[in-house]
């Protein structure tokens, strides 16, 4: 399988670590010509976690609405096209029809209060 060309080449600033909620989710989406890469950031107090925005099981966004990731409890990720659940700091599913499987990682990376790609 060939790079995603939307991907954002390391040391792409996405946001300021002020301006991730703990707990908390982000949402990125970039684009290049047709092609669409999507990630999205966790903040679990000082941990913070880069994933893909797809499901391990069917491909697709994990969340209909903008940086709305966690459950109501901040405990878990949710895959709301069929209510899988994720640890949020290491991608497992715990729950739902991909259990055992994981998340792909967006690496990140956190320098003087700024969370860029890694």
């Amino acid at each position: 399988m060939s790079e995603n060309p939307a991907r954002p080449p390391p040391g792409t600033r996405l946001c300021a670590l002020a301006d991730l909620p703990d707990p908390g989710s982000k949402g990125f989406r970039f684009r290049h010509e047709r092609t669409l890469f999507a990630g999205f950031l966790i903040r679990i107090g000082e941990e913070v976690r880069g994933y893909v925005d797809s499901c391990p099981h069917a491909g697709w966004p994990l969340s209909a609405l903008p940086d709305r990731y966690l459950t109501r409890e901040a405990d878990a990720i949710l895959c709301t096209g069929h209510a899988a659940l994720f640890r949020p700091l290491d991608g497992v599913c715990v729950a739902g029809p991909c259990a055992g499987m994981s998340l792909t990682r967006w690496p990140i990376a956190i320098e003087s209060g700024e969370v860029f790609t890694a």
